[in-house]
């Protein structure tokens, strides 16, 4: 893990962009593996911050249901889901269908890589 004092949404980014491509996280589980579990919320902040960087792929962070909470922050009318379905990840009403194919857990799939 980095030292404290790294800038959080800095560190939500570094987590970010490890998510594969077809993959998906939720806000809690990053906030989870920085050690912050209460903070699903600014994880939620910092994707909502992140628009303008290409290389983080927002669109792969959802809510604990797999439900795409983050869409109105993304150009278009269903870029998020558009880009996730291109990727292969099945949506059904703007949520995830058989979201434990496509969760991906930074707690066990990073341990501490960061």
């Amino acid at each position: 893990m980095k030292p404290e004092n790294e800038n959080f949404f800095e560190r939500v980014y570094q987590v970010a962009r490890l998510i594969p491509e077809g993959r998906v996280t939720s806000y809690g589980a990053i906030a989870k593996y920085l050690g912050a579990a209460r903070s699903a919320r600014m994880v939620g902040w910092a994707m909502n911050a992140s628009h303008n960087m290409d290389d983080i792929p927002a669109h792969r962070v959802v809510n604990k249901a797999g439900l795409l909470t983050g869409k109105h922050h993304f150009d278009g009318t269903n870029l998020m889901q558009q880009l996730l379905e291109g990727e292969g990840v099945v949506i059904k009403d703007l949520q995830i269908v058989q979201l434990e194919n496509y969760f991906w857990d930074p707690f066990t799939e990073l341990k501490a890589e960061l």
